[in-house]
């Protein structure tokens, strides 16, 4: 039994350098997905660059875009997307074939269905449509001409099916739907900072909230307001919410998310997250090398004409 022991014992020696070598060798770090991954399109707003990504997480198109946080890849392959004080389209030769500037933070941008494209203006408070030449053909002010609503006015917003529009006012903490016209007709408090909301087939609005008081959280109301479905800064295990951005939801139900790491972040977590209904994670994506902070998303493998409505981000 003694030399069994030693034995046994000698064996373990020999190993521990080698077991330790293998914890330190940067080859055996985490791998960036974790689940059956998705084709996506996404923007990182730190390092001002959209991307195209494959099912494997791989790369396979970048292109420069000043402070992106809105993307769309459109039923052409064409992709467009916020950057810096307006918007552009560019197609997969990096040809810029649509551009639209102004003098205010652009953080949102829709191509409607009769092929003029929203933009949502945020230190001037303008809900705009634009033609083809990127000529405003009409305009909703939420703002009085002349006030600059700042920084943190809006962040993403959409024109709805109806007419409508739907907008996340991030600075002041709800969500707004208005009318054509520009009335409020429903708001919506959001605790943390509202950057994105989405209107759900159902009527409900999902929303994605900034870290402000630690009440960092996705949450789903239905049209009085009653939240129904909702995920805590804390509640994933393993897993803590930074600053929720982007949001998709899919035909299965289930929700991904884009998990902004910025705000001192970087590197602290997963950048997308997918989870079921009953909130279980099926789904994380995270290249810190390539990546800092992803701020919206669209999986490419979901189909659907987004200038329908039919994908819902």
């Amino acid at each position: 039994m003694k030399t069994i022991a030693s034995s046994l014992i000698l064996t373990l020696m020999l190993l521990a350098p080698e077991a330790t070598a293998q914890q330190k060798d940067p080859k055996s770090s985490p791998p960036v997905q974790q689940g059956k991954g998705h084709p996506f399109a996404c923007s990182d707003y730190s390092q001002s660059k959209i991307f195209v990504v494959t099912p494997e997480g791989k790369v396979e198109f970048e292109y420069p875009a000043r402070h992106s946080n809105d993307i769309w890849v459109l039923p052409n392959g064409n992709l467009l997307f916020n950057s810096g004080k307006g918007v552009k389209e560019v197609n997969r030769d990096k040809k810029v074939v649509f551009s639209y500037e102004c003098d205010s933070e652009v953080y949102a941008c829709q191509r409607l269905e009769n092929g003029n494209t929203f933009v949502g203006e945020c230190n001037s408070g303008r809900l705009v449509e634009v033609d083809s030449k990127g000529k405003v053909v009409k305009e909703v002010r939420l703002l009085p001409k002349g006030k600059n609503g700042g920084h943190g006015f809006m962040r993403n917003a959409r024109r709805l099916k109806n007419g409508h529009y739907l907008v996340a006012h991030y600075g002041p903490g709800y969500v707004r739907e208005y009318d054509a016209d520009g009335k409020q007709v429903m708001e919506i408090p959001a605790a943390g900072g509202p950057h994105s909301a989405i209107r759900l087939p159902n009527g409900n609005t999902l929303i994605a909230c900034g870290d402000k008081g630690k009440q960092t959280q996705v949450f789903e109301v239905d049209p009085d307001g009653k939240t129904v479905w909702q995920i805590k800064r804390d509640e994933l295990p393993g897993i803590r919410l930074a600053f929720m951005t982007g949001l998709q939801r899919l035909p299965n139900g289930n929700t991904v998310m884009t998990n902004w790491l910025g705000h001192g972040q970087f590197g602290k977590g997963p950048h997308l997250i997918e989870v079921t209904r009953d909130k279980e994670v099926v789904w994380t994506f995270a290249d810190h090398k390539t990546m800092k902070t992803i701020s919206s998303i669209q999986l490419l493998d979901v189909p659907g004409d987004v200038t329908k409505g039919e994908i819902l981000h």
